[in-house]
């Protein structure tokens, strides 16, 4: 009951006017940012952040709260429509969603990444009030072994779940672990893999320019090959009808939903991972749980729910240890934790004892933040869809801009741009060569994640491999992952055994 008070103060600091506005405006601007490839909730939150300080601090952590969930949802939005990835959260959206609009099926991808954006965020924002100091223990037992452990059970899922062929799975998974480690190794200081002393790969691949270049640059080199001069890209319609049928078609994909809004909650909470990663492994469990995996990738709507719904629970889920412990869950939330101590507000256990009403205040705003990014979404599909059906003599030309824009944003060097292109004809190669591109994303993300991890725990334990599987979490991890790995080799054994068995019967 004290809860249900605590969280009831919080509502009425909300619904103050010049909060209330200050949460639609900011889940506005969160949709536009989100949107537009290359800047994301990182860019715009830190851009924004001087705006807040002629607002009180409870206003302004709303404020970049609300840009958060709304970049959340906006990342879709070019994804589906584009098929560019507007940040580096909706990239698991592009997978299928852009499949989905080439097949004039552009509204119901929209409505399915809005509405499971707003179930993973009601259900995280529900669990944050609920369970906050028993899950930030939680998060607080995961220490390197363990975080190397769910990485390897995401890179395991792909391999031993996949419907894609195996051997090109793996390929492209080690393609992107070879890319994560360009430039300063993280231990030594040394560059490494920085091809001849170019300097651009100092800093290493930005995966914003590889999520764009093989998603945006890939995309239009594959379009103009496959339209073979027709016009137009996709041949999107909307109808009140359809839109209701969006609604409708949503029954089928919760059970995506909901496991794409507990697992991405699961990992925002821990420390430093953040949305993508979350995004990334509900898409590989979606499709492990599908009774048709081999469609994923060629327009399946589960495909859009999961991520959609762990990216948003994932954003909730990345503020319970910067509130409870300190430490930012993500980058956009290291942002916000800089923006606390600016204003005078030291996070972590006290803040809740010592700062109700700004912590309440926080709360209740991703209920409302969540309300108003949705009815935004939703009312906004119409003119989506309008972008849907332009030509695509006038659409290459944008996409192409956007990605150029996207590609020079994060680092502001056109050494990313060039870069981009190469990845845009990586992509587009293979596309055509029917190698799988969602691994090589995953490890692109996951590779950053995982080394450190990896490399911190063996100096632990004096090199022994044996701390992955002697602390219980750790173990306990790693044994399913290994079970996934060695799924497939159980697989063909079944067979060949099957095989025989039929053969000595006929």
């Amino acid at each position: 009951m004290e809860t249900l008070s605590l969280l009831g103060s919080g509502f009425i600091t909300v619904f103050q006017p010049l909060n209330l506005m200050l949460v639609i405006f900011g889940c506005a601007l969160g949709l536009f940012i989100g949107a537009m490839p290359g800047l994301g909730s990182v860019n715009g939150v830190a851009i924004l952040l001087p705006m807040t300080f002629i607002v009180p601090p409870t206003g302004a952590i709303i404020f970049l709260a609300a840009i958060y969930y709304g970049a959340m949802y906006g990342g879709a939005i070019s994804s589906i429509m584009l098929g560019i990835p507007g940040a580096s959260t909706a990239v698991a959206t592009t997978f299928d969603g852009r499949p989905l609009a080439l097949q004039g099926r552009g509204d119901q991808a929209l409505i399915t990444a809005a509405t499971a954006s707003f179930i993973g965020g009601t259900i995280s924002v529900v669990l944050f009030t609920a369970f906050a100091p028993p899950l930030a223990a939680v998060a607080l037992a995961f220490g390197s072994p363990e975080i190397f452990a769910l990485m390897m059970l995401a890179f395991a899922t792909f391999v031993g779940l996949g419907g894609d062929d195996i051997p090109k799975t793996l390929f492209s998974i080690f393609i992107g672990l070879v890319l994560s480690a360009v430039g300063l190794d993280i231990i030594s200081g040394q560059p490494r893999l920085i091809f001849g002393n170019i300097t651009g790969f100092y800093h290493g691949i930005n995966f914003l320019v590889l999520a764009i270049g093989i998603y945006g640059i890939g995309e239009i080199l594959w379009t103009i090959e496959i339209s073979r001069g027709e016009m137009n890209v996709s041949q999107a319609t909307l109808t009140f009808r359809r839109l209701i049928d969006g609604f409708k078609g949503m029954k089928a994909t919760i059970k995506a939903t909901l496991m794409g809004s507990f697992l991405g909650y699961f990992v925002g909470i821990l420390p430093a991972a953040g949305a993508t990663p979350g995004s990334l492994m509900a898409y590989g469990v979606a499709k492990t749980m599908a009774k048709d995996p081999d469609s994923f990738g060629k327009g399946n709507i589960e495909g859009v729910a999961a991520p959609e719904a762990a990216n948003n629970a994932a954003s909730t889920g990345s503020m319970l240890p910067m509130l409870t412990l300190g430490i930012p869950g993500s980058p956009t939330t290291a942002i916000l934790l800089g923006g606390m101590v600016i204003w005078g507000l030291e996070p972590g256990p006290l803040m809740f004892v010592e700062n109700p009403k700004f912590v309440w205040g926080l709360i209740a705003s991703l209920y409302v933040a969540n309300l108003f990014a949705l009815l935004l979404n939703v009312s906004l599909i119409p003119g989506f869809i309008w972008v849907l059906k332009l030509p695509f003599t006038i659409l290459a030309p944008m996409i192409f801009i956007l990605c150029v824009i996207g590609g020079y944003a994060p680092t502001q060097d056109m050494h990313d741009v060039w870069l981009m292109f190469i990845f845009g004809v990586v992509g587009y190669l293979m596309r055509k060569l029917d190698y799988p591109m969602a691994p090589a994303v995953l490890a692109i993300v996951l590779g950053p994640l995982a080394e450190p991890a990896m490399r911190q725990s063996l100096i632990i334990s004096d090199g022994s491999l044996m701390i992955f599987f002697e602390r219980p979490i750790a173990g306990s991890i790693m044994v399913v992952a290994l079970l996934l790995l060695l799924l497939p080799l159980f697989k063909v054994i079944k067979g060949a055994l099957s095989k025989r068995a039929s053969g000595s019967q006929a």
